[in-house]
C-alpha cells in the first residue's frame, strides 16, 4: 500500500489533527512541519502531494508507538528505511496493543476473515519457511476494520 494512504487512513481512523500528527513524528524523531503533513495527506492528484518515503512513515508509526504504548527505556527506534506491508501491519498491532484475537476480530469486521496460522505467518520472520507477504488487501481491510471498529464508518474510496 501507498504510505500516504496509510498515513491517511490513519489519521481519520484516531482523529489526528495537525498538531497531533506533529507531535506523533515528532516523538518518532523528526521534526515534521504542518505543510509537510499536508502535503503528504494531499490526493496524489494534487500539484502540492509529495510521497511519504519509507523512512518517514516508519518515523510516524514508531511515534505512535511511542504515544500509544510510552517509549522503551526513552529510546527512540532507529526507523527503518525500507518498509514493508508486514511491518506496518506489525507496526500498528504493536501501537494499538492488539492480541491475536483482536487481529483477527478487527480483520471479520471488515469482511476479511483469516485464520489464525494465516495471521501468524505474517508476523513471521522473513526467513522462516512460513512466512507470509502482507499484500495490499489485507492491509487495506486491516485499516478499514479499525475504522469501522473506532469511528464506526467504512472508509470512502
Amino acid at each position: 500500500m501507498i504510505n500516504n494512504d496509510v498515513l491517511r487512513r490513519i489519521r481519520f481512523t484516531f482523529d489526528l489533527n495537525d498538531d497531533k500528527m506533529m507531535a506523533i513524528f515528532k516523538l518518532g524523531g523528526l521534526a515534521a512541519s504542518r505543510e509537510q503533513i499536508s502535503d503528504w495527506l494531499k490526493r496524489d492528484e494534487d500539484p502540492a502531494f509529495q510521497v511519504c518515503k519509507d523512512v518517514e512513515m516508519a518515523v510516524f508509526l514508531n511515534g505512535f508507538i511511542i504515544k500509544n504504548r510510552g517509549a522503551k527505556d526513552d529510546i527512540v527506534p532507529e526507523p527503518e528505511k525500507r518498509l514493508t506491508n508486514n511491518l506496518i501491519f506489525k507496526k500498528m498491532k504493536i501501537a494499538l496493543n492488539l492480541k491475536e484475537d483482536d487481529v483477527l476480530a478487527v480483520l471479520a469486521a471488515a469482511g476479511f476473515p483469516i485464520s489464525k496460522h494465516e495471521l501468524s505467518a505474517f508476523f513471521r520472520s522473513p526467513s522462516h519457511k512460513n512466512y507470509r507477504e502482507c499484500k495490499d488487501q489485507l492491509l487495506r481491510n486491516f485499516l478499514k476494520g479499525l475504522q469501522l471498529r473506532k469511528v464506526g464508518v467504512a472508509p470512502s474510496v
